[in-house]
């Protein structure tokens, strides 16, 4: 399963969560879709919407919140960062729900600087081929038993791929520090997709 809004919408819903259920129960009286609707190239897209609605109507309270933490310097929330005690050698992780899946940082400090930076973004655990247990990546599993109208023009993966807004490239454009373009390729298989 597709690890992003649609998981956090549907265990959002089944746990019964206080702020997630009552969205996503409205919304299915207003459309007429069942739970089941939701794994489906519509689902994806509608558990993005009701995920950013969810977030819009609460974000001026957490904000609120935040200001006030900081105005009274209440340290539960926060840490003023110290520069003088950097670490001279390191290793960090954090793993984060955005807003596409799962965004992974990895670091590796030595003798204070950077030595090794690595993300693993959301587009990268939905677009995987299949794992060590066999399993197919999310776009894959999604694209199974999809039937093509016109197999020289497949709206439809495009339709079901782009219901996880990958974040993939479909042209790179490189310039100089002056804003000077000094090459432009386009990639025409990602952007057929």
């Amino acid at each position: 399963m597709e690890v992003g809004p649609l998981s956090r919408m549907l265990i959002g819903y089944l746990k019964e969560s206080k702020i997630i259920k009552p969205y996503m129960q409205r919304f299915m009286d207003a459309t007429g879709l069942e739970l089941l609707d939701f794994s489906s190239t519509v689902g994806r897209n509608a558990a993005r919407a009701i995920e950013a609605q969810i977030c819009c109507d609460y974000i001026f309270s957490f904000m609120s919140d935040m200001i006030e933490n900081i105005k009274y310097y209440d340290e539960t929330t926060w840490t003023k960062y110290d520069f003088a005690a950097l670490p001279q050698e390191a290793k960090g992780r954090g793993l984060y729900e955005v807003p596409r899946g799962v965004l992974g940082h990895f670091v590796k400090i030595k003798e204070a600087k950077i030595e090794n930076y690595q993300a693993v973004v959301p587009t990268t655990w939905n677009a995987s081929p299949k794992d060590a247990a066999n399993q197919r990546g999310a776009y894959e599993e999604a694209l199974i038993g999809i039937r093509l109208a016109d197999p020289k023009m497949p709206l439809e993966v495009l339709r079901v791929v782009h219901s996880f807004d990958p974040c993939l490239a479909c042209a790179v454009h490189i310039i100089d520090t002056k804003g000077k373009e000094l090459a432009h390729y386009r990639t025409e298989a990602a952007c057929a997709l």
